[in-house]
């Protein structure tokens, strides 16, 4: 069995995809078809970036910034605590 090859898509893409969702009348599933995106990315990419108007840059929501600041912090501890024990 081959593993399966996901599609990636550019920041570029992403932002106008974005754009188009908050300026568009038609819904995200309208707009992934019309664009050939997997069903649910447009909302995936909504929940997970924030559209910077001003600088038209994808940068992660204020949510999944502090998860991952979080995520690291709590492997540095397990590494220092590991060397603490010993």
């Amino acid at each position: 069995m081959g593993s399966k090859e996901y599609r990636k898509y550019t920041k570029e893409f992403k932002l106008e995809a974005l754009e188009l969702l908050e300026n568009s009348d038609k819904s995200a599933s309208e707009l992934e078809q019309e664009l050939g995106i997997t069903t649910g990315m447009l909302l995936k990419w909504r929940q997970w970036y924030q559209v910077g108007k001003e600088t038209h840059n994808l940068e992660p929501s204020y949510q999944n910034a502090v998860q991952a600041e979080l995520r690291r912090l709590r492997r540095q501890l397990a590494v220092v605590s590991e060397e603490r024990d010993i």
